[in-house]
């Protein structure tokens, strides 16, 4: 019998993404997934799930607060919406922001800035940070829908 792939990659990617994500499986993850968005990260790439046994990935988790990406799946047809696609981008746009070192544009108050591990390092002069990037969009202007329809 032959064995399952440990890695299944959605999409085309780059040799360098490719590679990265083929380390952490090396280095230990059990199974792993590099989604259609995927691009290289910093040690994991940026929409790579990698699975670990009796460890958590730092990575995985995320250095970057402000890489998002938002897919939804909804009840609504695209009939039914797509006489006001363009009201509701702008309306996307005008409520979240989008690039590099942006604050989102409505405060978010959230339970977790309670939370008094922001007092330890390295956490220690982060929450402001977080705080104000909590919210937005992120490094690249990408928003994925899924319509039935």
């Amino acid at each position: 019998m032959q064995e399952m792939p440990k890695t299944k990659v959605f999409g085309q990617h780059d040799d360098a993404t490719i590679r990265q994500i083929e380390t952490c499986v090396a280095a230990g993850g059990e199974r792993a997934v590099l989604c259609a968005d995927g691009h290289k990260g910093y040690a994991q790439p940026i929409g790579g799930v990698v699975a670990y046994k009796d460890k958590i990935s730092l990575s995985g988790v995320g250095f970057d607060i402000a890489c998002g990406n938002l897919a939804i799946l909804t009840d609504v047809t695209l009939p039914q919406i797509q006489l006001s696609i363009a009201r509701i981008m702008d309306e996307i746009v005008r409520d979240i922001s989008f690039g590099i070192g942006r604050k989102s544009k409505t405060r978010v108050d959230h339970e977790l800035f309670d939370d008094p591990a922001w007092e330890l390092q390295p956490m220690r002069g982060l929450k402001s940070t977080a705080a104000d990037q909590l919210g937005n969009g992120g490094r690249r202007k990408s928003l994925c829908r899924s319509f039935r329809g």
